[in-house]
């Protein structure tokens, strides 16, 4: 696989999961590709990874090459009566030859450290019973898990984020049109109240407050404005863009349908689940306080060359093995007290265990709440605006007609306006709600 192929691997599976897919979820998956926080978090979780293979390296054989060069003088020395002993043999064999081929001999002072003396070896060495080498394999095991899980919920939270973000965002286009519709209204109002006061109908002071209406919505109107473009840029921001990069806009923005009750629960909650994982590492930490008094055995071979002068040949040449055995039989209570002390963190991951699941079991419970509470209010608001629209309508008409005084009229006008706002509101609201609710169940997935 070249290297451009797999730079622009990922571009290609965001582009075929994007078929078919809406705005907001092509948004989602760009995000999860491109978001700072989960490459962070990506890359503790490949550090973890290599951290197992570390742990399952400890196993195999581990092969040094070793060499040693020594230079002596003075020290400690051991006599050898060499002389005493060959001397009277070699004056008896001279004699009985009848020559001098055997010489004196001078007594020895052999020196103890090797001098000009070198010693080259090959070591291999393999550890074959070590139980704390099994259970730092498990415990990098469930820590691997553990790095997994925080990266699911740094995905899961961003989700979240991501969908508020959106829908902040189109809630301010929203208001954007909304005001824009309110312009057109109070504008057509200042048109007819302009032409009442030229024809005597109405007093200045009518026309003032048409003209104060207009300025209002579009002072209202730039704030939305300014909130839509704050909205964008945090939007962006979220998914690693440029802060005014233009964002695709869902129109087929349905309302989100709950699950059933049974089915909701924060038992897959990646807080959770850590907990779990939490307490198999207290588990195997226990575990591994206490194979501090299991016997420990390992074996090695040597293959070298040692001699004098860096002479090598066949007498130079050796091998050497062997097998060691390390017991631990008195540690001063070490190993008892770091069993106490996992056993005082077990109890605080169990308490602290009961009292996230209450917290979890709480924000579900209000979230459900805001959730039921935010379709209330969107209903309501859903009726509210009907009346407005038709109340504003039949107080256009009337006061076209001369029927009804201005402060009816812009009271009627400022009810429509209000209450489309409100509507606005709610129904994004709900979708909120929705995701936190997704959100407290971690039911959305990340695959």
């Amino acid at each position: 696989m070249s290297i451009k192929f797999r730079l622009f691997m990922p571009l290609l599976l965001l582009m075929l999961n994007g078929i078919g897919q809406s705005p907001l979820d092509q948004y989602i998956q760009e995000a999860l590709l491109n978001n700072q926080s989960i490459r962070q978090q990506q890359f503790n979780y490949e550090k973890s990874l290599l951290a197992l293979q570390e742990a399952k390296s400890l196993y195999g054989p581990s092969i040094q090459f070793q060499t040693d060069y020594f230079l002596a003088g003075g020290g400690r020395t051991v006599d050898f009566p060499l002389g005493d002993i060959l001397n009277p043999v070699y004056s008896t064999l001279n004699q009985l030859t009848s020559s001098n081929r055997f010489p004196t001999i001078n007594n020895q002072r052999i020196l103890l450290n090797p001098n000009n003396f070198y010693d080259a070896k090959i070591r291999t060495s393999m550890p074959i019973l070590n139980a704390e080498l099994a259970y730092n394999k498990r415990i990098k095991q469930e820590q691997v898990s553990l790095q997994a899980l925080e990266v699911q919920l740094y995905k899961r939270e961003l989700v979240k984020e991501i969908k508020l973000a959106y829908l902040q965002y189109l809630q301010s286009l929203e208001a954007i049109q909304i005001y824009q519709s309110a312009l057109t209204l109070v504008n057509e109002s200042k048109r007819v109240n302009t032409a009442l006061f030229e024809n005597d109908k109405v007093n200045r002071t009518v026309l003032l407050r048409a003209n104060n209406e207009v300025v209002k919505y579009e002072a209202s109107k730039q704030q939305a404005e300014k909130q839509s473009a704050s909205a964008r840029a945090f939007f962006n921001f979220l998914l690693n863009r440029p802060l005014t990069d233009s964002i695709k806009i869902d129109h087929q923005f349905s309302m989100p349908v709950l699950m059933a009750n049974n089915a909701l629960a924060v038992t897959q909650r990646e807080e959770w689940l850590k907990l779990k994982v939490a307490d198999k590492i207290n588990h195997e930490l226990s575990g591994l306080a206490k194979s501090v008094v299991t016997p420990k055995i390992s074996g090695f071979v040597d293959l070298g060359s040692q001699s004098f002068d860096w002479k090598f040949n066949d007498q130079s040449r050796y091998y050497f093995m062997g097998i060691s055995l390390q017991w631990n039989l008195f540690t001063s209570g070490k190993n008892t007290i770091k069993v106490k002390q996992t056993i005082l963190d077990n109890n605080i991951l169990k308490a602290q265990t009961d009292n996230i699941l209450q917290q979890l079991e709480l924000k579900l419970s209000t979230a459900l709440n805001d959730y039921y509470a935010a379709i209330a209010n969107y209903t309501a608001a859903n009726a509210s605006l009907k009346t407005a629209q038709t109340y504003a309508t039949d107080m256009m008409k009337l006061y076209k007609e001369g029927q009804a005084l201005y402060i009816e009229l812009l009271d009627a006008q400022n009810q429509l306006i209000q209450t489309k706002i409100q509507s606005s509101i709610t129904l994004y609201n709900t979708h909120m709600k929705y995701a936190e609710i997704e959100r407290a169940t971690a039911s959305f997935n990340l695959n």
